[in-house]
């Protein structure tokens, strides 16, 4: 409830990897809003260091973080380090096919904290796969496990039903 209510100005930016072109919005921005930026699961540092000298960012205002696996990972890796530096308003930045994905486990997980997000889309074109309303509620339910037991069930999901994951 606190993540809704909170009035604060951006304070950081999170790029969710997967796309070179997220993370040259998140550069972007970083630099025009002069916020620092987090990466989570980017692409490979040394290309994510090339992108930074080429947006003209230093490399102090940017973490590269690479221990995420997937969207659930993302924010679970992150958000008690982000509430510890007191972050209450993040800017998220991913394409905009996985954007409202993202937006529901990072409302239930760094809402979890007192954290809100503003979803900050990166056109896909071409490439763009929407993705169903299972996996938006299927994440959706990971991040409340995760919320109410500090684990993720999924793999313990996979060992027991393993008919109901047909995708890596």
């Amino acid at each position: 409830m606190e993540a809704a209510l909170t009035n604060h100005e951006p304070q950081r930016i999170l790029v969710l990897g997967g796309d070179a072109d997220r993370e040259r919005v998140g550069l972007n921005l970083a630099r025009r809003m002069n916020l620092p930026l987090v990466v989570s699961g980017g692409t490979n540092p040394e290309y994510a260091q090339w992108l930074m000298q080429d947006a003209g960012l230093e490399a102090d205002r940017v973490r590269l973080d690479y221990r995420a696996q997937d969207t659930l990972g993302n924010f679970t890796s992150l958000v008690d380090e982000l509430n510890r530096d007191g972050v209450h308003h993040l800017l998220l930045v991913t394409s905009e096919d996985h954007l409202p994905r993202a937006m529901t486990v990072g409302a239930i997980v760094a809402g979890s904290r007192g954290i809100r997000l503003t979803g900050i889309p990166v056109s896909c074109a071409e490439h763009c796969r929407q993705e169903g309303l299972g996996k938006r509620l299927g994440d959706g339910l990971r991040a409340v496990a995760w919320v109410a037991t500090g684990k993720d069930l999924k793999p313990w999901a996979r060992r027991h039903w393993p008919q109901l994951f047909t995708e890596p």
